[in-house]
């Protein structure tokens, strides 16, 4: 009987001494921070500086876990053609882009543990292309025939001669002929040569003029010249 009891209060203090106490509580659950919102370039930003400050609102993490960002920019809005793939902790970054050149770009956000946010929504913008400066063609300059010329003959050459600053340039001429004033028939469009033949007949006087025209859309149209025949 003694060893029964004694055996009980051995197995008391050993089921005292193994118990272990409370279990630790687990850690809780990481969450992913909030998606960020763009700031600048606006969406649909036009003839913007290749040299773009992409900007952004921050996210925030519900367990305050720092937080970084990474920056896709690509030439479709699929982000197939990505072109730039950054990450930083500040809310902004600089980036030099081709000119004249379509652009799409998000960001998301990760925290410190490897959990990301979704990608913001996508802006676009355009960058502007290369200053183009064209100077217009010089007023065309008579040749022949001279102004109030009586002239003879049923067949005239009609001459004239054209310059422009920009000497790289490829002219061309329209050249408006008839007996109104001014001329309103074209018969000629896009010529390359400095002249044109016109028929003419007896006792009338004709007007004509040039419109020279460059290769980057600018003209410069001419006087009106007049000449008679006999």
């Amino acid at each position: 009987m003694k060893n029964f009891i004694y055996l009980s209060i051995a197995g008391l203090i050993f089921a005292s001494c193994s118990s272990g106490g409370d279990d630790p509580e687990p850690a809780p659950a990481n969450t992913a921070p909030s998606v960020p919102e763009l700031v600048s370039p606006a969406d649909n930003k036009l003839c913007l500086d290749n040299a773009v400050v992409f900007q952004w609102f921050g996210s925030t993490d519900p367990e305050k876990d720092q937080v970084s960002y990474e920056i896709q920019v690509a030439k479709d809005n699929a982000f197939a053609q990505i072109v730039q793939t950054l990450t930083n902790s500040s809310l902004s970054t600089n980036v030099t882009l081709e000119k004249n050149t379509a652009y799409y770009w998000r960001v998301k956000a990760s925290d410190s543990k490897g959990l990301a946010s979704a990608y913001s929504a996508t802006f676009k913008f355009y960058t502007s292309g290369e200053a183009v400066v064209n100077h217009l063609p010089f007023a065309p300059e008579l040749v022949s025939p001279a102004i109030n010329t009586s002239l003879s003959a049923t067949t005239t050459t009609l001459k004239w001669n054209a310059s422009d600053v920009d000497t790289a340039d490829t002219l061309t001429y329209d050249v408006y002929f008839g007996t109104a004033n001014p001329p309103t028939q074209k018969i000629s469009e896009n010529k390359s040569e400095k002249n044109v033949d016109v028929t003419t007949e007896a006792g009338k006087q004709y007007f004509w003029k040039v419109v020279v025209k460059d290769n980057k859309g600018g003209e410069t149209v001419g006087q009106v010249w007049k000449f008679k025949t006999n």
